[in-house]
């Protein structure tokens, strides 16, 4: 366990080379006299040192074998973490059709187990999945939904993610012009962190805004869109009567005449209807 943080902590620092000897001392240890959760641990941050010291290097294999073990134990958590590093390393391999399954699986589970740090980093990925294939608005988008989230989680970028960072977002700012680029950075910082995780599932499902499912958004009114919006920023009905001033009954009558209309039942259909519409 020791060891796996030297590692980490060479990362934090910027020294690649260190960290990759750390996690490599971490597999001569026999793993039979191990837990298997710090096996499964130490195995995940080899996987992170390979990609920062140099991911066209780093054997696929290995990737593979790691996601497998943590699956066949049902270690979620371990399992999040490897999907995750998979997906990084087809993003920094050049390989996107390889991404999208091992993304949103790695959102799924992180989402579901409350790894609320493992959730953001699946959306800056996300967000480097879009700039890749070319949706530099959503990159944008998930990078500045992302930063707000890592902001109040109190974590720091490593000098590998800022560097990483700089061409991706200079390209998008190029692509999008000033008055597109900052409109695509406020929509971002002002998601909250479940219709960010929403966007980036969308995303790597290949599911563009604008695209309907069963909806009928053209047929909502002006109030009920703005309804869908506050839905989507994660107001409850009380703060949404506060808001609007009107009655908390009132809020549960169109919220009712919007689920008819739109088909979508929950509270998450309607943030990803907001999503699909450009609503939020």
């Amino acid at each position: 366990m020791a060891l796996t943080e030297l590692s980490l902590a060479c990362v934090y620092a910027g020294d690649g080379e260190q960290a990759l000897e750390w996690a490599r001392q971490v597999q001569r240890i026999d793993r039979a006299r191990i837990p298997g959760w710090v096996a499964r641990n130490g195995a995940g941050v080899l996987l992170y040192a390979l990609i920062v010291n140099g991911p066209e290097e780093a054997p696929q294999d290995l990737f593979a074998q790691a996601v497998a073990r943590a699956r066949d134990a049902g270690d979620l958590v371990a399992l999040a973490d490897c999907l995750y590093l998979t997906a990084v390393l087809a993003l920094q391999t050049g390989r996107p059709g390889d991404v999208m399954e091992p993304l949103r699986e790695t959102l799924q589970i992180a989402a579901n187990a409350g790894k609320r740090l493992r959730v953001i980093d699946a959306l800056d990925e996300c967000g480097y999945l879009c700039a890749l294939t070319g949706r530099h608005a959503e990159a944008v988008t998930l990078w500045a939904a992302r930063d707000v989230q890592s902001r109040a989680s109190g974590l720091a970028d490593t000098p590998f993610e800022i560097r990483r960072r700089e061409a991706p977002s200079a390209g998008a700012r190029r692509s999008l012009g000033a008055r597109r680029f900052r409109a695509a950075q406020d929509r971002g910082a002002a998601l909250t962190l479940t219709a960010a995780v929403e966007l980036a599932v969308m995303m790597t499902s290949g599911t563009m805004p604008g695209q309907h499912g069963t909806a009928s958004p053209g047929k909502l009114s002006t109030r009920e869109r703005e309804l869908v919006a506050l839905v989507a920023r994660g107001h409850t009905d009380a703060q949404i009567a506060e808001q609007l001033f009107i009655s908390v009954r009132t809020v549960r009558t169109h919220l009712d005449r919007i689920r008819d209309k739109s088909g979508c039942r929950r509270r998450a259909d309607l943030t990803r209807l907001a999503l699909q519409e450009g609503i939020v």
